[in-house]
């Protein structure tokens, strides 16, 4: 049991951090419906497609910083280096603090370059948080190097508390002094303005959160530094890398990582440009129209579906370090272990996730957001169901494009990225310009760019170690527990519907009757052994609750 604990011990870490970020994800729901009610679907039509060039530029500049560092300082530390691993983090930081000014002055005067001059104003007001993000992103590197994802976990949930108070808080304040009230004027001017306002409170609220996680993550690194320097003190060993080798390495190992997850994450980039500036043009149609539809696609759809997939992505940053220092031991045996159950953990997760999202889309759109009119309501239902799927696909192709990288991999996700990109904007095009589906067109090629991002990255995780992922337990036992669940799920919302003609009301009890007949049906068809559950955060308790309830021996 102690040897099964050690080797769970990546998926118990990773659960950490994706506790972590299901929380922060939640809170960011949370208060994205009362952020809605104060700047309007057209003040997030304005903040999303900023945000969308705002993420673009973060993830070529710093973005991938924690994941490229905790590898680079991983391997140092595999081989007990502590001195070249603390040399590292001082190279990493001068590295994003020369890439990061840059990026920032770049995006706060090239704005009008990327948006349309009403989201300009908005675009700028990110542009400081690309220079913070660095420096945090190396903090929590460095942690995650260190096989410790606390520290990363308490500053996501303290930033996304921090941007939830601010974003609402300061998108009020600018409207109500630029507007003198709350309420939503009649002219289409005086709208894009209260919008505008609204937007660039929002983008406020992002920056303090960032800044807020870096406070707490330079009081940890603060409370540890004596203790880092003891243990390089303590270093015997003779071999010090020079500076140039370092940033030789970081610039090498960081680049492709950047490119990586740039072309991974340029899909939402090139939608967003696709609907809210070509498909505008070309259809000759009204901009306030499409931004607030954009606003309702982004804002609400893809943030709902993009939930889940916080497993994925946590057990990513996980597996990183852990399998790069498998391979840097020669250790493919066990490299191989770890990517077969860090893939049956996630499938776990997300199958049910997905299947969830399309029997509850309804009243859970209607518990996070308040829609004013039915025709919104139902454009939000009918895209989240339409997501759905690509809750799986992008789970499973999020952690295999940083299996990739952990073995050394790192052009092979720009490849696959690309060729997906390629496929998904011809399909959205072509559905666009020669079909009626309108977003539900943006919905498909989100769905095949993921599909095809999964399907090529599993191909190359399979060629690059000789992998074979079980088929049986990590995919066909939780898809028709799955099933189980979302009759049950989709049962219990309709009997209590009935019962209280609340929506609201009746969504909690029937998801947690969901889960409950998930974990169930799972454990009855041996989808998940008894080690495999305790390596889950509080696993020993989940354990103990089968057993009460004879579902394990």
């Amino acid at each position: 049991m102690a040897d099964n604990s050690r080797k769970n011990n990546f998926i118990m870490q990773a659960g950490i951090l994706a506790a972590a970020g299901i929380i922060s994800r939640i809170i960011g729901l949370l208060y994205r419906s009362p952020l809605q009610r104060v700047i309007g679907d057209l003040g997030m039509g304005y903040y999303h497609s900023a945000y969308n060039y705002y993420t673009i530029i973060l993830l070529i500049s710093s973005y991938s910083i924690p994941s490229a560092i905790s590898k680079v300082i991983a391997q140092k530390l595999a081989v007990k280096e502590y001195r070249n691993a603390h040399r590292l983090f001082h190279c990493a930081l001068a590295y994003v603090l020369t890439v990061g000014g840059i990026a920032s002055l770049f995006l706060f005067f090239g704005a009008g370059w990327f948006v349309g001059k009403e989201a300009v104003p908005v675009l700028r007001t990110f542009a400081p948080t690309i220079f913070i993000y660095g420096i945090l992103g190396v903090l929590r590197g460095y942690f995650q190097a260190h096989k410790s994802m606390a520290q990363t976990s308490v500053s996501q949930i303290l930033e996304q508390i921090a941007n939830a108070v601010v974003s609402v808080g300061a998108a009020w304040l600018l409207i109500r002094a630029a507007m003198g009230t709350m309420e939503i004027p009649e002219t289409e001017a005086d709208q894009v303005l209260r919008a505008t306002n609204g937007a660039v409170g929002s983008a406020l609220g992002t920056g303090a959160g960032v800044a807020v996680a870096l406070l707490f993550m330079l009081g940890v690194y603060g409370l540890n530094r004596g203790l880092i320097l003891k243990r390089v003190q303590r270093d015997r060993h003779k071999k010090v890398d020079s500076y140039g080798e370092m940033f030789k390495t970081i610039t090498f190992v960081v680049m492709p990582f950047i490119l990586s997850t740039a072309v991974y994450n340029l899909s939402s980039t090139v939608n967003n440009a696709i609907y809210t500036n070509w498909y505008l043009h070309s259809k000759e149609l009204g901009a306030t129209d499409i931004y607030s539809r954009w606003g309702i696609f982004n804002g609400q759809a893809l943030t709902i579906s993009n939930i889940p997939i916080a497993f994925a992505t946590a057990m990513a940053s996980a597996m990183i370090p852990s399998v790069a220092q498998m391979i840097a031991a020669d250790d493919r045996e066990g490299a191989r272990e770890k990517i077969g159950l860090s893939v049956k953990t996630t499938m776990i997760i997300s199958i049910p996730c997905a299947v969830g999202l399309l029997v509850l889309a309804r009243p859970i759109t209607g518990l996070l957001f308040s829609n004013k009119t039915a025709e919104a309501e139902n454009l939000a239902t009918k895209l989240l169901m339409a997501l759905s799927l690509s809750v799986i696909f992008y789970a499973l192709s999020t952690l295999n494009s940083s299996i990739l990288q952990g073995l050394g991999k790192v052009r092979t996700p720009i490849v696959n990225a690309a060729v997906a990109l390629t496929v998904q904007t011809g399909i959205a095009m072509a559905l666009l310009q020669w079909t009626k589906l309108d977003l539900y067109s943006i919905a498909v090629a989100n769905t095949v760019y993921s599909f095809l991002m999964c399907v090529l990255n599993q191909w190359a995780v399979r060629r690059a170690v000789g992998y074979r992922q079980e088929i049986t337990r990590s995919f066909l036992l939780p898809f028709l527990a799955s099933v189980f669940m979302g009759v049950t799920a989709w049962a219990v919302y309709e009997g209590l519907l009935l019962l209280t003609a609340s929506p609201r009301i009746a969504v909690i009890p029937a998801i947690l009757a969901g889960a409950m007949v998930y974990f169930s049906m799972l454990i009855l068809m041996k989808g998940i052994s008894e080690s495999e559950l305790r390596g889950f955060p509080k696993g020993y308790l989940l354990v103990r609750i089968a057993k009460k309830c004879r579902l394990m021996r």
